[in-house]
C-alpha cells in the first residue's frame, strides 16, 4: 500500500441537490443564508460548474466521484435499459413507475446493484483512490458510495421483505466511514425521518457527530437532499429550501472558536448537482408522450419481460430519455423522422454502427450535425473533435482558428458523446427543450413545477462556493472534481 505523500487539512464536500446559482445569490444577498454568505465572501465562488448529463443525481454524483462522463463510469441515468439482461433498470423515481417495475427489483439496484454491478469496475471513486493510500474517507447520505471497506448494511424489519438480501441484511463495499438513513448509522441512536435516506437535519447532525468526536477523515461527501421535491412541485426560484439547509450549515461552523477558524482547520466545498426547468401548466402543451409519438410502434412494458415482438422500450429521465430500438431488423431513421415532428424535442442524438460519429437532428431546427473525437476543433476544455454540419443544433460557435465554444448546452459534445456510449444496446437520445418533459408509461409528470435531465444551461450549470483554500479546479466542471478534491489531499 502507498503511503500518501503530504497530508493537508481535511476536505468536507456538501452537495446540496438542486442548488442553483440565482437562487443562492438571492439568498446569500438579502441576508437569508448567512453561512454560505460567509463562505462565498470568505472563499471563491464559481456559478457555471458544468454537471454530467443526464442531468439525474446518480450520474451526477458518479461523475463528481469518478471524475468521468458516463461512458466510462456507465451510469446512465435513473433510468435506463440493460441490453444485456433485457430488463428496465430503476433506482428510484415515482412511486407509480417504481411500483409498476417491482420495488424488490428497484431497492435491490438502489442500495446494492448501482455500486457494485453497474458502476464500471474500470474507474475508480475518489474513496477508493484515498484507500489505497491509507487515507480514511466517509459518505453521508449519498447512494453512490462504492469504497475498498467492507460494510453490513441493514434494510428495516417492516422493508426487509422488499429486498433481494437475506434478513434484509448485505455487505457492502464502502468507504470507511458510512452512513445512509437507517440502512448505515454512525449515531446508533438517531432515528432519521427519512427511510431511504436523511433529510437535513440529520445528515448534518451526522457530519457534526464526527467534527465533535475527532472523527473528521480527510474527505467528506455529504448530500442534502431536501431541495429537490419541493423545487419539483414548487417552481426553481424559491429559497425556502436554501435557508432551512443553511441554518443547519451554520450550526456546524458553529463547532468552532469562529467561522474563520472552520476556515483554518477544513477545506470547505459547496455544490449543487443540477439546476431545474421550469414546466408550463397546460399538459398537452408540456408533456412528450413517447407512446402516443410512436404508437405504430409495439412497445414494451415496464411490469412485465422484454417480449420477442416488442420493437421499442422507453427510460424516460424527466427532460431527456432513451429509446431502445430493441427488434434489429427495425431502421432508425423512420423513428427520427418521426420524432422531429414535434418541435418540443431539440435535440435527436444517435451513434453510428461503429459507435466512433454522434449523429444529431432536431424538432425545432433544419438540417443535421455528425461529430467524432480527436479532430481538428479544440474546445475551451482542450478537448478536439470533428464536427461537420449544422453546429446551430448543439448552438456551438466555431471560430477560424478552430477553437470551439459552446452556447446552451454546455460541453454539449462530450456530455452527449459520454450517453451514447454510457451502455449497450441500439438507442435514441432525445432532448426535450425547456418548458417541456418526456412522459412513458407511469412516469411522473411536474405540471406548475419544475424539472431537469436535459443537456441544457438550466439544468447543467451549478454553483460551487470554495472556502479554506485558494485552489480551484483546473476547469469548471463535475469531471473535474475528482482530480481537484485529490490535489487538496494528497500532494
Amino acid at each position: 500500500m502507498k503511503a500518501a505523500r503530504s497530508l493537508r487539512k481535511p476536505v468536507i464536500l456538501l452537495n446540496i441537490d438542486s442548488l442553483m446559482s440565482g437562487p443562492l445569490e438571492v439568498a446569500a444577498q438579502t441576508g437569508r443564508a448567512p453561512a454560505l454568505q460567509f463562505l462565498m465572501e470568505n472563499g471563491n465562488y464559481i456559478s457555471n460548474m458544468v454537471t454530467s448529463f443526464p442531468t439525474m443525481s446518480v450520474t451526477i454524483d458518479s461523475s463528481l466521484l469518478t471524475g468521468t462522463y458516463a461512458d466510462k463510469h456507465h451510469i446512465p441515468g435513473l433510468n435506463w435499459f440493460d441490453d444485456s439482461e433485457k430488463q428496465f433498470i430503476n433506482y428510484g423515481t415515482g412511486f407509480r413507475e417504481t411500483f409498476r417495475m417491482g420495488m424488490r427489483k428497484s431497492v435491490h439496484n438502489m442500495l446494492y446493484r448501482l455500486n457494485h454491478d453497474h458502476l464500471s469496475d474500470e474507474v475508480t471513486t475518489i474513496y477508493e483512490e484515498l484507500a489505497a493510500l491509507g487515507i480514511p474517507s466517509a459518505s453521508i447520505n449519498s447512494f453512490v458510495y462504492r469504497g475498498n471497506t467492507p460494510k453490513r448494511l441493514r434494510v428495516p424489519r417492516l422493508l426487509s421483505t422488499l429486498t433481494h438480501f437475506e434478513d434484509g441484511k448485505w455487505t457492502a463495499e464502502g468507504p470507511s466511514i458510512f452512513s445512509l438513513g437507517t440502512f448505515s448509522k454512525l449515531r446508533s441512536w438517531s432515528f432519521p425521518t427519512q427511510i431511504a435516506a436523511g433529510n437535513r437535519k440529520y445528515t448534518a447532525r451526522e457530519l457534526r457527530y464526527l467534527i465533535r468526536k475527532n472523527k473528521l477523515p480527510l474527505f467528506t461527501f455529504c448530500i442534502f437532499q431536501d431541495m429537490d421535491a419541493r423545487i419539483h412541485f414548487k417552481g426553481p426560484l424559491g429559497i425556502k429550501g436554501i435557508t432551512k439547509i443553511d441554518k443547519e450549515i451554520q450550526k456546524t461552523l458553529n463547532l468552532y472558536s469562529s467561522w474563520e477558524e472552520a476556515l483554518n482547520q477544513n477545506v470547505w466545498l459547496i455544490i449543487g448537482d443540477n439546476g431545474h426547468a421550469a414546466t408550463g401548466t397546460k399538459h398537452r402543451d408540456v408533456v412528450i408522450d413517447l407512446r402516443k409519438l410512436l404508437k405504430s410502434y409495439r412497445i414494451a412494458r415496464i411490469e412485465r419481460p422484454v417480449h420477442k415482438k416488442d420493437q421499442l422500450a422507453f427510460s424516460v429521465n424527466q427532460r431527456m430519455a432513451y429509446i431502445y430500438v430493441l427488434n434489429e431488423n427495425l431502421l432508425l431513421a423512420p423513428i427520427i423522422e418521426r420524432l422531429k415532428k414535434d418541435h418540443r424535442i431539440d435535440i435527436i442524438a444517435w451513434k453510428n454502427d461503429d459507435g466512433a460519429s454522434v449523429n444529431i437532428e432536431s424538432g425545432m431546427r433544419k438540417g443535421s450535425l455528425r461529430y467524432s473525437r480527436d479532430g481538428e476543433y479544440r474546445d475551451v476544455y482542450n478537448q478536439t473533435w470533428n464536427v461537420h454540419g449544422n453546429h446551430e443544433l448543439l448552438q456551438l460557435t466555431l471560430s477560424n482558428d478552430k477553437v470551439l465554444s459552446y452556447g446552451d448546452y454546455p460541453d454539449a459534445l462530450a456530455r452527449l458523446y459520454g450517453a451514447l456510449h454510457s451502455h449497450k444496446g441500439r438507442f435514441i437520445v432525445v432532448n426535450a427543450k425547456p418548458g417541456c418533459e418526456f412522459k412513458a408509461q407511469s412516469t411522473p409528470a411536474h405540471l406548475s413545477g419544475a424539472a431537469h435531465g436535459s443537456l441544457h444551461r438550466q439544468e447543467s450549470l451549478v454553483p460551487l462556493v470554495i472556502a479554506g483554500t485558494n485552489e480551484k479546479p483546473v476547469f469548471p466542471r463535475f469531471v473535474d472534481m475528482k482530480e481537484f478534491v485529490l490535489g487538496l489531499i494528497v500532494q
